[in-house]
Order: structure tokens, then C-alpha cells, then sequence
């Protein structure tokens, strides 16, 4: 009895090889297997997924969050104690991680559509384990930090929502060839039907979810109301230091309405204008008193702070990443700054036709202005020769002393009902913009609410309020926002949901095509030999593109062993090889 065995062709497998090579170290074919992935590898392919969207959604609130890194610097300095920009480390560790685990994941991705079992590398593993943790230590400190940020990511679906929408259907459309390959198997098993439920669930839950979308943009254009007025924050402080005159010149050279400062007491009783409460980090205060650099920015008085650099900081530290781009001159105008009085900034604004947001901190109890401090901005508004109707306050006091500051025009920087409004006086808003909801925006306007929202230093961000009808925006950036002519991304309900539904019914038609070509596919590889597929494949290539490994023949006869005259013979040209006992059989 005579068993053949064809000659087993192996053909040059380099992205295979590549694939399973960087992904599990198996870089030669004796390493590799298509048995069934084990379930701790199935494990880590759910832990290199998990990390994946993880990462996903960090780095897309540092993409958003970027309108206000400053904010966020600011916080941890006040932590601290030290400036420094920390968004420079946390941004350069997420696109490495999220490049890391993308290609991972891209890599198991492919062993899954090539039929080759997932091994991931130890180091890999190790290395996937310290990005999740890194990650999500990141995402724990930013909540202890910064936790008010995460409402960004709501406010900013309303700007991005139908470009992710986009996103999202070629993902789960690209998938459909995974779930196909693996879901029109001969075998049937309650986890493929488990598996092709799922999908087909989150298929549907993304071809539907516009509906849920609120989207301020998406409007007729002949309802869109004016450019909103750009208020310069802290001046222009991206471009010169915050709260001095060079800064509010060039806030008003881009074309600003008003101007916003934070006002101190000083112990002497003129208003000035000072963010921190200490003199540490704007101020060389450590140079002139360096005893005296923790103490109480209210408790020097006007002619110590005037003596003070205001301007040399900037230069130094560099917040914005601006200084590279400033000339010789203004640099030199930025080191001479010193520190601005509320009568200087009041003026300026009235020479330039403008208006004045001032934020008012009330001095500490023990302050000998603690009671007259309300006298002494109004004072200073009066000594300026601005109209008072061009002042607004926003001061950090109870209803009680809110009311003493006679004359000026009041506004509150806390979400309030229209009621709570009216009965306490305020006439305006002034909201950070992760609380301002567009539906709470509509009730203010319908009400006729001035609404002034800060920090504005996005175009997006910018073009959502816009579109939401909001007056005025306060911004560290007004060389930005004036860049903006128009709202991005506008375009009418009619215009949308045909790009919507297209998209919809394209991606359909996709997915259809793909679950059919694959059941097609699978039936072509069931009904064939894979002897013969392997001979034939020998026939139609020529030497140069195949390696022919010819291994011995494999045998059984009733009797033991070969005999003297059994004889084995090969064809080359035919691509197997036989041996007869006795004669020679072809």
C-alpha cells in the first residue's frame, strides 16, 4: 500500500512576518499558528482595546482643552508655588502613548483578519500596562485639578459632533470585515450570533445618533445674529503681559470693545490691577522684597508696587509661546512694564471709545480698606473721567456690599435663574463657558440677559456661541477670534441631514457588500482541496517567487520497512514525488 505526499509550498510571507514579528516577537514560520487565540490573550487584546478608547478620549480633551491651558497652568502654580507650562510634558506623553497603543492595536487587528493567533510580546504587555496607568493617574489628577474642565467635552460635541459622527461610521464599517470573517465560519457558535448582535447593535446606534445631536450651527443664516464683541482679557495677554498697558494697547489694536482687568486695594487705597494674590509670579518682588514675596499683593503699598517690573517675567517664562515671535521693540517696551493702576486702564478705555469689565477682589478682613475699598474704585472711576454707564463690576462680595458700589453697573459671574436676577439687581452675566448650556443661553436671551462668557480663545468655541446668539465673549486672545469672519462649520438642517442620511445609506450598502463577498469567499475555500490549491499554486509560480521546501515522503505499508528494490522518484516538474515497491509507479 502506497501513501503520496505532495511537496508542501511556502511562499515568502514578509507582511505576515512583519505583522506577527513586531506584535509578538514570532518573526519565523514555526512560531506562528492560527490555532484559536488562548482567553488570557484574548484578555489582553480587551485590555489593549480598553487602553485604546481610554487614550482616545484623553487626548481628545487636551485637543479641546486647549482654549484654556493657561487656566490650568495657573491652578497648579497656585498648588505649587512655581510656574511652569505642565500641559508641555502631559501633551507629549499622550501622543506617544496613543501612537504606541494605535499601532498595537492596528497590529492585532490584522492578526485577527489574517487568521494568526494573538501572542502579545511581554514587553509589549508591560508596556501597555504602564500607559493605561499613566493614563489614568492623568485623568485622576486632572479631576482633583481642573475638574470643572470635563464639561468641555459636552460643549465641544456641539462643534464636533457630525464631523466624530463621520469618524465613527467609517470605523464601524471598516470593522464589518472582522466581524464578517469571523461570523460566516461553517461552525456556528452562540458567540458569533452573540458577536453579530452586538455589532449590528452599535452599527444602528451610530447610523442614529444625530438625532440626538445639539448643534447650534446647524441653522438657517438668515437667523444668525451679530458678531459677538470681543472683550480683551487681561488685555492681549498672549502677546504682552496681562493686566499692563502694553496689553491692553494691543487688545485694542485687534480690534476689541472692552477691556477686562482683575482690580486689587492696595493698603494705601488705589486701586490697581493684579491677578494673583501674591506679587511672586508677574512682578521681580522677589529681587526688591524678597521677604516680602509671599505676603499679600493689598498689603504693599501704591508707591512699593509701582517700583516693581511688571514686564521682565513675561519675557522669561514665555506662558504662551508667544516671545519667538515678538519684535526687538516690543520686547523692549514688555521689560520696561510696571504695574497698572484701575485709573490708567479706565483711561485708556475712554480714549479708545470703550467700556471696562472690572473683576474686584475685596481685601482680607485685617486690610485697613477692608470697608472703604467699594469708595476707592469709584473713586478711581471718577477720577479717570469715564461714564459710568461704561463700567461694569463684577465684584466677589456678598448682596450687601454688592449694592454700596453706587452707580456702577452690576454683573454676576454665577449661573442664576431670571427671578433670583431681578430680585437682587444684576443686570448682566458674566459665565464661564463650560456652564453655559445653549439652552440656558436661549432663556437668558429671550429675557433680554446681557450674557458675557469667558475664556474665549477658540475659533470653534467662538463660532458655537455665535451661532447661539451670546453679545459678548471674553478672551485672552482677540488676535485669534478675529481671524473668524464667519461661524465654521455653518450650515442649514436641510444641508445636514442630506449628508447624514447619505452617509448612512453608503455605509449600509458597504457593510452589505462585505458580509456577502466574505459568505462568498468562505463557500469558494470550503468546496476546494487545499491539495490542489497548493499543486496549482506550484504550477502558476515560477522558482523565483516560491520556496520549495521538499520534505520526506510520508509512508504506511502492511510490511515494515522498505525493500532493496523500492525506489523513490521525483518530479520536479510536476511537483510531487512517489516511490513504488518493486516497479516504479507515477
Amino acid at each position: 500500500m502506497v501513501k503520496h505526499q505532495p511537496l508542501q509550498v511556502y511562499e515568502k510571507q514578509v507582511f505576515v512576518s512583519f505583522v506577527t514579528g513586531i506584535y509578538g516577537c514570532r518573526w519565523k514560520r514555526y512560531q506562528r499558528s492560527q490555532d484559536n487565540s488562548s482567553r488570557w490573550e484574548c484578555t489582553w487584546f480587551v485590555i489593549l482595546c480598553s487602553s485604546f478608547l481610554l487614550l482616545l478620549f484623553w487626548a481628545y480633551f487636551w485637543l479641546v482643552a486647549q482654549n484654556d491651558f493657561n487656566e490650568f497652568n495657573w491652578l497648579v502654580y497656585n498648588r505649587s508655588g512655581e510656574w511652569r507650562d505642565e500641559t508641555i510634558p502631559i501633551l507629549a506623553s499622550t501622543s506617544v502613548g496613543f501612537s504606541y497603543i494605535t499601532f498595537l492595536l492596528i497590529l492585532a487587528l490584522f492578526h485577527i483578519s489574517l487568521g494568526q493567533q494573538l501572542n502579545l510580546y511581554w514587553l509589549h504587555k508591560i508596556g501597555v500596562l504602564a500607559t493605561l496607568l499613566t493614563t489614568v493617574s492623568g485623568v485622576i489628577s486632572v479631576d482633583d485639578i481642573w475638574g470643572d474642565e470635563w464639561d468641555i467635552l459636552l460643549l465641544s460635541l456641539q462643534s464636533t459632533a457630525p464631523f466624530l459622527h463621520i469618524g465613527a461610521l467609517v470605523t464601524v464599517t471598516a470593522i464589518s470585515w472582522l466581524v464578517a470573517g469571523y461570523v460566516v465560519r461553517r461552525e456556528r457558535s452562540n458567540f458569533q450570533v452573540m458577536m453579530l448582535l452586538i455589532y449590528m447593535v452599535i452599527l444602528l446606534a451610530v447610523y442614529l445618533a444625530p438625532l440626538t445631536f445639539t448643534c447650534p450651527c446647524i441653522m438657517d443664516r438668515h437667523s444668525l445674529r451679530p458678531r459677538p464683541d470681543i472683550i480683551g482679557r487681561r488685555g492681549a495677554p498672549m502677546l504682552a503681559p496681562e493686566n499692563t498697558m502694553v496689553s491692553f494697547n494691543r487688545a485694542l489694536q485687534y480690534g476689541t470693545s472692552s477691556l477686562e482687568a482683575d482690580v486689587t486695594i492696595s493698603v494705601d487705597g488705589v486701586p490697581f490691577l493684579m491677578r494673583d494674590r501674591t506679587l511672586k509670579r508677574t512682578t521681580d518682588v522677589r529681587k526688591v522684597f524678597p521677604v516680602r514675596q509671599y505676603d499679600d499683593a493689598s498689603f504693599f503699598n501704591w508707591t512699593e508696587i509701582r517700583s516693581l517690573n511688571a514686564g521682565q517675567w513675561f519675557l522669561e517664562s514665555d506662558p504662551y509661546w508667544t516671545v519667538g515671535t515678538l519684535t526687538a521693540r516690543d520686547r523692549s517696551r514688555i521689560a520696561n512694564q510696571t504695574v497698572c493702576s484701575l485709573v490708567e486702564l479706565l483711561r485708556l478705555a475712554a480714549r479708545a471709545n470703550g467700556s471696562a469689565l472690572l473683576n474686584v477682589r475685596r481685601p482680607p478682613p485685617e486690610h485697613p480698606r477692608y470697608r472703604s475699598w467699594f469708595m476707592d474704585t469709584l473713586w478711581a472711576v471718577q477720577k479717570a473721567g469715564i461714564t459710568q454707564k461704561r463700567v461694569r463690576t463684577v465684584t466677589w462680595t456678598p448682596d450687601t456690599d454688592r449694592g454700596r458700589v453706587r452707580g456702577l453697573p452690576q454683573t454676576a459671574n454665577e449661573k442664576l435663574s431670571v427671578e433670583e436676577m431681578r430680585q437682587r439687581g444684576i443686570t448682566s452675566l458674566t459665565l464661564h463657558y463650560s456652564k453655559a448650556s445653549h439652552k440656558d443661553l436661549q432663556e437668558y436671551l429671550a429675557n433680554n440677559v446681557s450674557v458675557t462668557v469667558y475664556p474665549v480663545n477658540e475659533g470653534w468655541l467662538y463660532s458655537i456661541l455665535w451661532c447661539s446668539g451670546v453679545p459678548s465673549v471674553s478672551s485672552d486672545a482677540p488676535q485669534v477670534l478675529r481671524k473668524v469672519p464667519y461661524p465654521i462649520w455653518l450650515m442649514s438642517r436641510n444641508t445636514y441631514d442630506f449628508i447624514w442620511i447619505t452617509s448612512d445609506l453608503v455605509s449600509f450598502a458597504v457593510v452589505v457588500g462585505i458580509f456577502s463577498f466574505q459568505k462568498w469567499r468562505m463557500r469558494g475555500m470550503q468546496s476546494c482541496n487545499p491539495e490542489q490549491i497548493m499543486l496549482s499554486a506550484v504550477a502558476r509560480r515560477s522558482s523565483r517567487e516560491v520556496n520549495i521546501m521538499k520534505e520526506k515522503l510520508i509512508f504506511s505499508e502492511l510490511n515494515n520497512g522498505l525493500s532493496s528494490t523500492e525506489e523513490l522518484c521525483l518530479y520536479p516538474e510536476n511537483g510531487y514525488a512517489t516511490y513504488s515497491h518493486g516497479e516504479l509507479s507515477h
